[in-house]
């Protein structure tokens, strides 16, 4: 299996409030799975790295070898990047579970893009937390 790009999001109404995640897994052209979970209330920061790791293990069971993961959270690349030191005790748990799941990757790049390239994983995060209000009033 060749490599994967994944698109991830993650949205927060009220930061924090209720939130929810979004992951596009593609290899080409053609879109393999999409993910939308809702995940209670939270940080917008906590979602976009619930984001990754929901989509880090996709991957890995999808048996992935390399993988290009595309955010818009310029801080969540910064820190995967070591270009930005993780100060939030939250975002340490979760940055700390994303590097370990990366080590399991023959190569990982993480790279940042405009919000206007990820719209696919936006849409799906806002879904989640939609469809959380829409069951749950």
């Amino acid at each position: 299996m060749s490599r994967m790009d994944i698109y991830i999001d993650g949205a927060s109404k009220g930061n924090p409030g209720a939130a929810g995640i979004g992951v596009v897994i593609c290899r080409g052209n053609e879109v393999l799975k999409n993910i939308s979970s809702y995940i209670g209330k939270t940080t917008n920061n906590v979602a976009e790295y619930t984001a990754l790791i929901f989509a880090l293990q996709e991957a890995l069971i999808m048996k992935a070898p390399e993988i290009y993961v595309y955010s818009d959270s310029q801080l969540l690349c910064r820190q995967l990047n070591r270009e930005y030191k993780v100060k939030n005790a939250n975002i340490a748990v979760l940055f700390k579970q994303a590097m370990h799941l990366i080590s399991a990757f023959e190569k990982v790049e993480v790279c940042h893009i405009p919000r206007t390239q990820n719209t696919g994983a936006d849409k799906l995060a806002n879904k989640a937390i939609k469809e959380f209000f829409k069951n749950h009033g």
